[in-house]
This record gives structure tokens, C-alpha cells and sequence, in this order.
């Protein structure tokens, strides 16, 4: 029997039917957008469940009690970077079995996780239903039997939702429509805003979209693939994020001090990097395999509310010891001296 509540499906198999099991394991498939998450048994740690997730979604934590990811054991930053990942992956439905061992605590942290992505939420309890917590006791429909588990494992899911933003200002809609193959329409300059006129820039500097109108970016150097594999199992986004562009461009830690969110093209094609005072703003052409990490980042830093703010701000001033950790367990990348050297 299936309970299903708004974008939560809760299956009951009373009977620990094994085919539950099994069928859910099968659907573990990220490429479509479906992932199948294990809760690990008996853990104690806070964050237990965000680390399940992140490991459904091909993350990996350092191990070790001086582990550079120990910042990730605290709940929140856990779940914001599983929510991150979720969100730059694209997944539309997660499958928990065994979601009765489950506390309370932890069913709302999936609850409030799938708010944040918009994901599809199944939930397999597998014990009799009257222990359901009252967050998921009150159901729309009902369903039942092998058939409709399958049919519902299928599906393709909901379309995520993403953050929502405060409107684009005029300096960001003209880029975006330049990226989108639209010109904008020159004005005269007294019908523009105030705050638009050629004497008051808006900003310091143009944004990637606007810069790759006049000027190709650079190309991105080449990794190897057991390289790239290894920044893309990084478990926290901005980490991540970080790394790959230092290892792609080769250009040092400070170059990322002042990217901010319209400094990525919207299809995560291009970055443009600061110098101090905006003197050497070079725009690089990111590499496929890079496009998530750098997907994830973006995604994490608007999951903080803070879209005018560097991107990858929090990584570069109070966890710049994690970041620098990270790239020495990469030796050969050979990221350490440019993780190590920040730019005032």
C-alpha cells in the first residue's frame, strides 16, 4: 500500500517484502534523475542522513578525525550542500528505503531537503503503518500492489524547483539576453535610469555573458580523467567548485575573491576571474566535466540567500584551511601553492 501526501509517497510493506527492496535499489539510477538513498543503521551523527544523500549523489567525505570535510558534520551545512547537489544534478525523485528506522528528526530533515529542491520524496516504511509520524500520516490517495510501486518508480519526477532571486537589474537582463542569442535595444542615453547613465556604472564590472559578447574565452587546460573523477567527488559544493577552476585555469586562489554570481554564464559555459581593482578580468571556457562542480557552487550560494555576495566567498576567508587541505590530498593536480595563496 502507497500513501501518497502532496510530492511525498510513503509505501508500506508491512511485510519487509524483499521485491520493495530490491526494486528501490534498481531505481538508483543519478543519470535520470532519480537517486536511492541508504540511511546508514544505528549512526548517531547529526548529520548521518545528509551524508547518506550526499553519498547517493556520488559524494564522497575525507576520512579521518582531521578530515578537511569535518565542517560538514554540522546539520546544516550538510543538507545546504546536499541540497546544492541535488539542485545541479538535476534529481526529481529520491527513493529512502527503510525509512522507518527513521527519527523524527530525520524525516524532517528529508522533508525540509525536498522543499528546498523540489524533488519527488518516496519514503518505504517497511513496518506496520500506525508508527507513521504524524507528518506523514495524512495522505491525498491511496495505492496499492507491486504494479503501481513500479509504475511509480518510472516516472520521471516533478521538474526541481530552483531558488527564487530578487528581479534582474537592467545591467544582468542585457546579458542575459545577449547569452540567449537576443540583442538588447540601445537607448538614448537620456532614457535610461538614473543609476544606468555612462557616469554612474552599476557595477565595477560586466558580468561573463556580457564580456563573451566582445572577447572568446580562453581555452580551459585538459585533465586527465582520474583527475577530473576526483574533483567531482568532492562533497562540498563550493569546495569543489574552487578546485576545478584553479585546476583548469592555473590561475591562484585570489582570482576567485570576486566572482559572483553573474560572473558564470547561465549554462555554466564560461567564468570570468577578478584581478584587484578589476585590471586583468580574463574570461575562461569551463570544461564539460567542470560544469557541474561549478553548477553545485552557484547552486549553493543562492540556496544562501546572498546572490550579490562572492560566490565562493565562505571557502576563502573562515574554511580556506579545508580548501587548502582538499588540494593537498590532489598531488597530482599540484594545487597546493595556488589554494595557498589568498589575495588581499
Amino acid at each position: 500500500m502507497a500513501l501518497v501526501y502532496s510530492e511525498v509517497t510513503i509505501v508500506v510493506d508491512e511485510q519487509d517484502d524483499l521485491f520493495y527492496t530490491r526494486a528501490a535499489l534498481q531505481a538508483h539510477r543519478p543519470g535520470e534523475g532519480r537517486i536511492t538513498v541508504q540511511p546508514t543503521p544505528a549512526s548517531s551523527s547529526p548529520a548521518a542522513l545528509a551524508h547518506d544523500m550526499l553519498y547517493a549523489l556520488g559524494k564522497r567525505l575525507a576520512p579521518g578525525p582531521n578530515s578537511p570535510d569535518v565542517w560538514l558534520d554540522s546539520v546544516n551545512a550538510a543538507w545546504l550542500a546536499a541540497a546544492a547537489w541535488g539542485i545541479a544534478t538535476g534529481v526529481r525523485h529520491v527513493v529512502v528505503p527503510r525509512a522507518h528506522l527513521l527519527t523524527i528528526r530525520r524525516i524532517d530533515q528529508l522533508l525540509a531537503w525536498r522543499e528546498s529542491t523540489g524533488t519527488q520524496l518516496t519514503l518505504l516504511w517497511q513496518t506496520a503503518p500506525r508508527g507513521l509520524p504524524p507528518t506523514l500520516a495524512r495522505v491525498e490517495r491511496r495505492i496499492s500492489g507491486r504494479d503501481q510501486f513500479e509504475a511509480l518508480l518510472a516516472e520521471p519526477g516533478p521538474i526541481p524547483a530552483r531558488p527564487s532571486f530578487p528581479p534582474a537589474t537592467p545591467a544582468m537582463t542585457g546579458a542575459a539576453e545577449v547569452e540567449m542569442g537576443h540583442s538588447p535595444t540601445r537607448q538614448p542615453p537620456d532614457a535610461l535610469p538614473q543609476s544606468m547613465k555612462p557616469r554612474r556604472q552599476a557595477h565595477p564590472c560586466t558580468g561573463a555573458m556580457a564580456t563573451a559578447q566582445l572577447s572568446q574565452p580562453a581555452p580551459a587546460l585538459e585533465l586527465a580523467s582520474e583527475d577530473t573523477t576526483a574533483l567531482a567527488t568532492l562533497a562540498h559544493p563550493l569546495i569543489a567548485g574552487a578546485l576545478s577552476v584553479l585546476a583548469f585555469t592555473r590561475v591562484g586562489l585570489g582570482s576567485l575573491r570576486f566572482t559572483r554570481d553573474l560572473d558564470i554564464t547561465g549554462a555554466v559555459s564560461a567564468i570570468k576571474l577578478h584581478g584587484v581593482g578589476h585590471r586583468s578580468c580574463p574570461l575562461y571556457a569551463v570544461p564539460a566535466w567542470a560544469r557541474p562542480l561549478l553548477a553545485g557552487a552557484r547552486a549553493h550560494h543562492r540556496l544562501t540567500g546572498q546572490p550579490g555576495d562572492s560566490v565562493f566567498a565562505p571557502v576563502l576567508v573562515a574554511e580556506a584551511r579545508h580548501l587548502r587541505a582538499h588540494a593537498g590530498r590532489l598531488p597530482r593536480l599540484d594545487l597546493t601553492r595556488p589554494a595557498g595563496m589568498l589575495v588581499p
